[in-house]
């Protein structure tokens, strides 16, 4: 089979996937407890109030047509309105979605500089004081629950050494002079050219992002140091090195590119699972994005933001997998071959 044909398989399992999770989300939001038209309308609202509101939002129907008419206005952009904000759940979702990426895109990159040279770093002193002591971070960055170590941030960095602004994206003396144009702070204040609102920036997401990727971090530490150990020994490495080549160009130029192939699996695998990871350390700093959103969602049973928030974050899981099955495909041959041999 051509890779492209194993390509369009992949797409339709994962529009099956998606089918399921739309199905198993949608019907685990309409038992549970609680009258949404109530919690909607508050405790004050009449029964009949209550009972029209409910038949305004279909409620009244049974479980699967509610879940048609829902799947009919999802394949036009229709996510329903949210009862808590009163507004559309799609323009909601807009609103709060560019928070969210900006703090994982950033904390995506802090695991990238600091796991991946870690982890080469650990492979070349194999066994070495360095090696052990990168081991004993990364198994603490994996064992130890973000949210605890977000906490600690706050209270040494912002309460004891007051280095650096626990909550929020930018200071309030800031916000006036940033005009919104992506959504993503990082961007809008340099295209409003507002150096200091972007430094501001800056110093409110280095915390929730260095705590968001800890866990990362030490995952691809020991991912790259693990395969660096494989790869370091194998006749063609002995070979540049027998060519007088430097060290640091064998290292990272022959040893560390052939090395690369499940860091980039870790990595692809680590920026979707983020978006669902980032749900308690958004609500440690107050940080203004989807996840917060989504448990403000669940808390006041605002079932239609609840599926919103999971159908994308399904979407944007799915998505990633299937671009990091066409990155390996094209940085290693051999597994573009493989998947086609599989299939």
């Amino acid at each position: 089979m051509k890779y492209w044909q194993y390509l369009v398989r992949r797409l339709a399992g994962i529009l099956v996937s998606l089918i399921g999770l739309s199905i198993i989300i949608f019907t685990t939001s309409r038992v549970l407890p609680g009258n949404p038209a109530r919690m909607a309308l508050g405790a004050l609202a009449s029964e009949e109030q209550v009972q029209e509101l409910a038949a305004e939002m279909g409620l009244n129907k049974p479980i699967p047509l509610q879940y048609l008419d829902y799947m009919q206005g999802l394949l036009v952009g229709d996510l329903g309105t949210s009862l808590e904000t009163k507004q559309a759940v799609s323009t909601d979702i807009v609103n709060y979605l560019p928070a969210t990426l900006e703090l994982i895109t950033v904390s995506m990159f802090l695991t990238v500089v600091i796991g991946i040279p870690l982890g080469v770093i650990a492979a070349q002193n194999k066994d070495g004081l360095t090696d052990n002591a990168t081991r004993l971070l990364a198994f603490f960055s994996v064992s130890v629950p973000g949210f605890f170590i977000a906490i600690m941030f706050q209270l040494i960095f912002g309460y004891l050494l007051e280095w650096l602004p626990i909550t929020g994206r930018l200071s309030a003396e800031h916000a006036a002079g940033v005009s919104k144009f992506t959504g993503f702070l990082l961007v809008d204040t340099i295209l409003s050219g507002n150096l200091a609102a972007h430094l501001d920036a800056w110093a409110h997401i280095i915390l929730p992002a260095l705590a968001l990727s800890l866990a990362g971090i030490g995952q691809v530490m020991r991912i790259t140091r693990s395969s660096m150990i494989d790869v370091k020994d194998q006749d063609y490495v002995e070979a540049e090195r027998g060519f007088g080549l430097p060290s640091w160009l064998v290292t990272y130029k022959y040893t560390l590119k052939n090395a690369f192939i499940p860091t980039l699996t870790i990595l692809g695998l680590l920026y979707a699972s983020l978006l669902g990871n980032a749900f308690l350390i958004e609500l440690v700093f107050t940080w203004p994005g989807l996840a917060s959103y989504g448990v403000t969602a669940v808390l006041n049973n605002d079932f239609n933001a609840v599926v919103g928030v999971t159908m994308t974050i399904g979407i944007a899981f799915v998505s990633i997998n299937f671009l990091v099955d066409i990155l390996l495909g094209r940085v290693d041959p051999r597994i573009r071959l493989a998947m086609e041999e599989a299939t």
